[in-house]
């Protein structure tokens, strides 16, 4: 998934800088393979108790929100971690709080072994989404202080593919492992498999060679966070995040109950294959920079035909308009990205609208379409707005990136208390509707940020 901190780290480095490591050399190959596994780690370990929710509320007699809450409460403090290890790592360093953190996140899988209830279950997955936290609110960081420009740009790539294979992959086990050994295996087989990875990524990654310390400075940190949340280009975009994954990540946990019960009575196995429909959204998320420059010239085009038919074709006025284009085309070329951002938001939302909708059908086929389409428009959608905060920051982007993150992640761990009461009252459909109204206000949302453009287009 295309992760905002990387966006705003990219912004805001300079490069090239002395002695800063190039892009596929030794070094960078080190550096850039452990990342990427200590992020496929991350989200292995974050997300393998999604397929297996039902199961969970069948062994230890739960509901299906309190099933849920073993997921939330993981992202909830993942999202906590985010505003406190970043602001930690510019003081103590990326690379110590990177391995600890990753390393007590690793470990609480094998504490999950030993819960006996849902109680002791839940503290020991809230640990872990909040030691897990450490590796994303650091990782883009520690690379944009030891890599030059362009090696900088190459290993981002990379690592943002990481995240989204090892969330398929956590879901995909985790389902595949629970369905012929039980849930406590695949805590079990997971751990085992990222504790052995972990040693591999401690040789690897590179001891930091160009990070300079810099004290705490919580009074200077929290009147940029309040700077970000006053900005009107930016609250809209950390809402339509957070509420955006809300309903997405929300909408799989109940397609996983609904699944498991009759007629189609599906095992966590064939359940944890609902989440390849996820590649849909690493496809979306990889053509979002395209089509936000495409939405962009088409938008420009329509809105120069316009003007030529107010001018009525006159010559003297088009000589005068293209005096008036040169002066103004810094501006104008600022104001047709944000155009083109805010009309792929609304598109990438539009399409989890009619995903979600789809997701209505009896048919296995046609629900997995509907997936797919809807994770297909959520991460065009989420990218284009984790691309939205790095621009509009005005100063401290990774503190605007982190507000995003935690929004975000937020929301993904309150959506089930809301779709929960239409989950009891009318099934599968009464999540669709719930889905579907907070999803209408996301929308709205998106609207708001392109009628602002134009408005600003319009007065300039």
């Amino acid at each position: 998934m295309a992760s905002p901190l990387a966006v705003t780290s990219l912004a805001e480095h300079d490069a090239p800088l002395p002695d800063a490591i190039k892009a596929h050399g030794r070094d960078w190959r080190r550096m850039t393979q452990a990342l990427c596994l200590g992020s496929f780690l991350v989200f292995i370990n974050l997300y393998l108790v999604q397929p297996i929710l039902p199961l969970l509320a069948s062994d230890l007699k739960l509901s299906s929100l309190q099933a849920s809450l073993t997921l939330s409460v993981s992202t909830l403090m993942l999202a906590v971690a985010l505003l406190v290890f970043g602001p930690l790592s510019d003081a103590l360093g990326r690379r110590r709080i990177l391995l600890w953190t990753l390393a007590g996140g690793v470990a609480c899988s094998g504490l999950a072994l030993l819960a006996d209830g849902f109680w002791s279950l839940l503290t020991v997955r809230a640990l872990q989404g909040f030691l897990l936290g450490g590796l994303p609110a650091v990782a883009v960081a520690y690379m944009s202080d030891e890599m030059e420009r362009p090696a900088l740009m190459a290993a981002v790539g990379l690592y943002i593919s990481a995240n989204s294979l090892g969330g398929i992959t956590g879901r995909v086990a985790g389902g595949f492992v629970a369905e012929h050994w039980g849930w406590q295996a695949s805590f079990a087989v997971v751990g085992v498999f990222s504790l052995l990875a972990l040693g591999a990524l401690w040789q690897w990654l590179p001891r930091q060679r160009r990070f300079v310390a810099q004290p705490l400075n919580l009074a200077s940190m929290l009147a940029g966070l309040g700077r970000h949340l006053r900005n009107p280009r930016l609250w809209p975009v950390f809402l339509f995040g957070g509420l955006n994954f809300f309903i997405f990540v929300n909408l799989y946990s109940y397609m996983t109950f609904r699944l498991s019960a009759v007629p189609w009575s599906l095992g966590s196995q064939w359940l944890g294959l609902l989440f390849l429909t996820y590649l849909a959204g690493t496809f979306g998320a990889s053509q979002s920079g395209k089509l936000a420059q495409r939405l962009a010239r088409l938008q420009q085009a329509w809105r120069n035909g316009v003007k030529d038919r107010e001018k009525g074709g006159v010559k003297g006025n088009q000589q005068e308009g293209e005096q008036s284009s040169e002066q103004n085309s810094e501006q104008s070329l600022a104001a047709m990205h944000r155009t083109g951002q805010a009309l792929t938001m609304m598109l990438g939302t539009s399409l989890l609208i009619v995903g979600t909708l789809l997701t209505l059908s009896h048919s296995l086929i046609g629900m997995m379409i509907g997936l797919s389409i809807n994770a297909f428009g959520f991460f065009l959608a989420h990218a284009t707005a984790s691309a939205w905060v790095g621009r509009n920051a005005e100063g401290a982007r990774a503190s605007a990136s982190a507000l995003y993150l935690t929004a975000y992640y937020l929301g993904a761990s309150l959506g089930g208390f809301w779709l929960e009461p239409f989950w009891q009252a009318a099934g599968w459909p009464g999540v669709v509707v719930g889905g579907v109204l907070v999803l209408l206000i996301t929308l709205g949302l998106a609207v708001y940020c392109w009628r602002s453009v134009a408005t600003t287009q319009s007065s300039g």
